[in-house]
């Protein structure tokens, strides 16, 4: 956890942590993200703690993990007492409603629940020297591919949706409708250059850096921050891709059991509000407000073959089709 106000600092839930103690005038609001959204969460959430003291009065210390997206997920299910949950996918947020700890009314806002957008890109070293244009490029012999485990990273479904989509796309250019056979081989073919799969898209970020493989699926909003901090990568936008949109909500059965329901509220509204949107921005994520989209609207291509999850039929059909136990990936991981 890192911590703000005085909270303690952990990397991840503590054992059945999240217990919020609540203190005259102060309130502990426990926050339970996925990695990708760390370094904004750091600076969003103490603005934010400034804003509602002067407000209410109350003052806020933050209880913060971050893992990956679908471990995080499986963390709130399994006790910890999160009270705010930002997350990676749509996905890992009904498993904390299937739960019974989160009210299926957290997507009931202007922006369907979501704080933030991106799109899946390719990194590449400096200069890109293997001419890495699209996805159908990282099928090619001897080109080493990254991206992160779909078992407990919600930022590699987002990845293999992306291939897969683009793969749907190709067929429908070729044939006037998308064929999932093909869209099936196209991202086994990719799959068979895999170098490695690991926890989170953090990590493949820090292998890749270390010096494994020649090309990184990842966010575009990744990318930019790190290019901002001086890493030199090259990022490759597909023509065809998807539109990542990224959830938060409160987890209303531990918000309420801890007294902190109205500020974890306000929480969740503030991130999607214009200061909030903001510091994503400036953090490389799409904001999913308008009006400061409009502001960094310079900083980011709209590419021509831009698709959302609904081209694959919607996460119910995602999740059981790409992602069940006889599903797509299932198949391309079994060679079938």
């Amino acid at each position: 956890m890192a911590g703000c106000g005085g909270a303690p600092s952990a990397n991840g839930p503590a054992d059945g942590g999240g217990t919020a103690s609540q203190e005259s005038g102060t309130a502990t609001l426990v926050v339970g993200a996925y990695s990708v959204a760390k370094d904004a969460l750091q600076e969003i959430l103490p603005s934010f703690a400034k804003a509602w003291e002067a407000k209410t009065g109350q003052k806020l210390r933050f209880q913060e993990s971050y893992e990956a997206s679908g471990t995080q997920a499986r963390s709130i299910v399994g006790g910890f007492k999160a009270d705010v949950a930002v997350l990676s996918l749509e996905g890992d947020m009904d498993k904390i409603v299937k739960a019974g700890l989160m009210s299926e009314d957290w997507k009931k806002t202007e922006t369907g629940g979501m704080i933030t957008r991106s799109v899946v890109v390719l990194g590449t070293r400096e200069g890109n020297p293997l001419g890495i244009a699209g996805f159908a490029d990282l099928a090619r012999p001897g080109v080493r591919v990254l991206f992160p485990n779909p078992k407990v990273s919600g930022g590699a479904q987002w990845d293999i949706n992306a291939i897969y989509g683009a793969g749907l796309k190709q067929s429908e250019r070729e044939s006037g409708q998308p064929d999932p056979a093909a869209a099936k081989a196209f991202l086994a073919d990719v799959y068979k250059n895999v170098e490695s799969m690991d926890k989170s898209g953090r990590a493949s970020m820090a292998a890749f850096e270390y010096g494994v493989g020649d090309v990184i699926v990842t966010y575009e909003n990744e990318l930019l921050a790190r290019v901002a901090q001086g890493v030199r990568y090259e990022i490759v936008t597909p023509d065809d891709t998807i539109l990542i949109e990224n959830p938060a909500g409160v987890v209303g059965v531990n918000a309420d059991a801890h007294g902190v329901r109205e500020a974890a509220d306000a929480l969740v509204s503030y991130m999607s509000g214009a200061e909030a949107q903001a510091v994503f921005a400036e953090h490389g994520f799409r904001p999913v407000s308008e009006e400061v989209a409009g502001r960094y609207e310079d900083r980011y291509r709209t590419p021509s073959g831009l698709f959302d999850i609904g081209y694959l039929g919607g996460w119910d059909r995602v999740r059981s089709e790409l992602y069940g136990k006889r599903g797509v990936w299932y198949q391309v991981l079994a060679g079938k």
